[in-house]
């Protein structure tokens, strides 16, 4: 077949979004094979193992082709026709809402879902189920940088510039981010950096892949960021590099976030981080002889129970030396997930509305409605949190509807979450492959994938993509669009919820005019001939917006704000029964809860399961060796995993990936404690005790 029959598209991933095309074999075991695609500028070509195998999942070996539905008298799943299973869906939802109101109904959405699906299962859940209790696994994505940059800056997109922009400016922060292993095509543009002169700062108590490429890594204790970005605008202010003119002409609330600062002096912060003061001072003077600058979070500092604060300490830093609202500097963050941002635009998220709209505001409130046929008041409040939501399952919350996540493996406190969805009276889950989560189900609905079907993504720099159907799927598989469609007939709702995504897109397109995340002027046709549209975009006219607040900040008076922060410890400290702290995260050839990477055997091959990464004076201590099993255990659970002894990690500190499910499940560890404004999870932090397993157990 020729290049001609190829279909332009984006990785299925994470949010790079990576530009690829698909050519279609024919081959059911592999229906399609990955086509380079080097005009989309983000990825230029590259993709990662992840985005070469992507269709490895495509395969009807390894996916579902057709609906479940659990004996009531075996108690397993078993195969049914469509009818029955959304009938059983619609059954499920309907009386539990009866007997227990609507609020009794849970929605838990996914940051993988497509603009229009996340659009169309938040209207799904206001206005045939009439429920608040909606959220998604988003939440445990970027949550806290959203609220850190709407508290300074009026408007969360996750990059207020361009990619492109990082390898022209003088010096990257870098802070909890291991690019190679999580985003490995979006390393070049530090590589870039460096070629062109700049410098490199990496932050992670980890010396990961990414972190050997800096010119100055920091390895701070897990949960001490906020005390590091402290300490550097305290030497900022001490050596008067603070950017006088920008704060007076473009800041507010200076005075009081300096206080904050002066109160952390550079010994205290080495005491609280381990970080010297030598390294604070040469990263102060990276940073500020740059003539631009950059600040970018991930994880690392998000993913704490004061991940709000701790972005906003990096922010501030950005204020004071004016390195925000001009080209070439800024702070930014890394989303994660495939459409983590814009799923948590249109209506996924427990408080929103689409176009990034407030559900408490009574305007969005009107303006949504009226796209809907609604009255205001017919909308529900704002809800539950995830976590929360997940918490109250079994309780107040006694159905859920679940697309595309898989809790069970990705949720804080994992044990507690699986024992609360098995509570459930009733759990229907949609999704592409049997995940942990949906073997739990009492409805499981098989439903295409990224590639047999055509939607919008809106990648980590704000710029909204279209991926387009390539393949015919499966008969036996419907698209998440069209379940909605069915289920709303089912439940009373003839119109509104249709099954062509571009018309859902125009929809979609109506009720963010006027918003934050204004997608008004963004058409298919718009986003193919552009590769890709920025929001915010009013009109058809307007170009879009790849660089936002140059001009002003999105706030009223166009002005940004300094929020003061001090430093405070984790939720959770060690102590003499939990002397050692646990911190979580990725590796390059898995993702998110491995639903689907963990189907792949290339990816497979190359990470075969979850391990326990301590330093070489911490294993000598325990009497450990390589490859031998270890018992970590938390005040939660414990998790068995084999030893990778390794140099790259702080001797206080132990490192697990959080991709499998089972006796190595990290997630079973982890502290579900919450940022008291973003309702994020702590993943990042925990107290923890190492215990040596039998010479019978895993890896002995």
């Amino acid at each position: 077949m020729s290049d001609a029959a190829t279909v332009p598209t984006h990785c299925p991933y994470c949010a790079l979004q990576c530009g690829m095309s698909l050519r279609p074999t024919g081959a059911p075991e592999l229906p399609a094979e990955v086509v380079e695609r080097t005009d989309f500028p983000v990825n230029r070509g590259a993709l990662c193992g992840k985005g070469r195998t992507a269709p490895s999942v495509l395969s009807s070996r390894v996916r579902l082709t057709e609906p479940l539905v659990r004996c009531p008298d075996t108690g397993v799943l078993e195969p049914a026709s469509w009818e029955e299973a959304l009938a059983a869906v619609a059954d499920g939802l309907r009386r539990t809402r009866a007997d227990h109101g609507p609020d009794a109904v849970g929605v838990f959405g996914g940051g993988g879902l497509t603009n229009e699906k996340a659009y169309t299962l938040g209207k799904f859940a206001r206005l045939v189920l009439g429920t608040s209790q909606i959220d998604y696994n988003g939440r445990f994505c970027m949550s806290s940088a959203a609220a850190a940059h709407q508290r300074a800056f009026g408007l969360d997109r996750g990059l207020p510039f361009p990619l492109e922009d990082i390898p022209r400016t003088g010096c990257v922060i870098l802070v909890g981010s291991n690019l190679a292993e999580t985003m490995p095509p979006a390393l070049r543009y530090l590589t870039e950096l460096k070629e062109n002169g700049g410098r490199l700062i990496v932050v992670d108590p980890r010396r990961t892949r990414t972190a050997e490429q800096a010119d100055l890594h920091l390895a701070p204790r897990p949960g001490t960021d906020l005390a590091l970005a402290l300490g550097m605008l305290h030497l900022v202010v001490a050596e008067g590099r603070v950017d006088e003119a920008f704060v007076e002409e473009r800041t507010d609330g200076w005075a009081e976030a300096r206080a904050g600062a002066m109160s952390h002096w550079p010994e205290q912060v080495e005491r609280i981080t381990g970080v010297s003061v030598p390294q604070l001072r040469e990263a102060v003077a990276m940073f500020c002889d740059a003539e631009n600058a950059m600040v970018l979070t991930a994880r690392g500092p998000e993913q704490q129970s004061k991940g709000t604060d701790t972005v906003g300490a990096w922010i501030n830093l950005c204020l004071a030396t004016g390195r925000a609202g001009r080209p070439l500097s800024g702070y930014g963050c890394l989303t994660g997930q495939g459409n983590g941002q814009g799923g948590r635009e249109h209506g996924q998220k427990a408080d929103q509305l689409p176009g990034y709209r407030k559900l408490d505001d009574p305007a969005a409130r009107a303006h949504v409605a009226g796209v809907w046929g609604v009255s205001p008041e017919s909308l529900p409040g704002p809800g539950r949190s995830a976590y929360e939501l997940l918490d109250a399952l079994g309780g107040d919350v006694r159905a859920l509807l679940l697309m595309g996540s898989n809790p069970v493996v990705s949720a804080p406190r994992a044990a507690h979450v699986e024992e609360r969805l098995r509570s459930l009276d009733f759990l229907a889950v949609a999704d592409v492959v049997l995940s942990e989560t949906a073997e739990l189900a009492d409805v499981v609905l098989p439903v295409t994938q990224w590639a047999e079907e055509t939607g919008t993504m809106t990648n980590l720099e704000g710029r909204v993509l279209l991926r387009r159907r390539a393949l015919t799927p499966p008969g036996g598989v419907r698209s998440d669009l069209e379940v909605l469609h069915a289920l709303a007939g089912l439940l009373g709702w003839e119109k509104g919820f249709p099954t062509d995504p571009e018309e859902v897109f125009e929809e979609l397109r109506r009720a963010s005019a006027g918003g934050p995340a204004d997608y008004a002027g963004i058409s298919y046709r718009r986003i193919e001939e552009e590769r890709g549209v920025f929001w915010p975009c009013p009109d058809e006219e307007h170009a879009g917006t790849p660089r936002l607040f140059l001009d002003r900040f999105a706030t009223a008076d166009g002005r940004a704000r300094f929020v003061p922060v001090v430093h405070r410890a984790a939720a959770e400290e060690t102590d003499a029964d939990y002397p050692v702290v646990l911190t979580t995260g990725r590796v390059v050839s898995q993702y998110q809860s491995g639903a689907q990477t963990r189907r792949v055997e290339e990816l497979n091959a190359a990470a075969p399961g979850p391990f326990v990464e301590l330093h070489p004076r911490l294993a000598e201590r325990l009497g450990v060796a390589e490859g031998e099993a270890l018992a970590v255990v938390s005040r939660r659970g414990r998790a068995v995993a084999p030893a990778r002894i390794t140099a790259s990690i702080r001797p206080d500190t132990v490192f697990m990936p959080f991709h499998w499910y089972g006796e190595g499940r990290a997630n079973t560890l982890v502290n579900p404690a919450l940022d008291p404004v973003s309702r994020m999870p702590e993943f990042k932090v925990c107290a923890v005790r190492l215990e040596r397993v039998a010479a019978a157990g895993l890896g002995a």
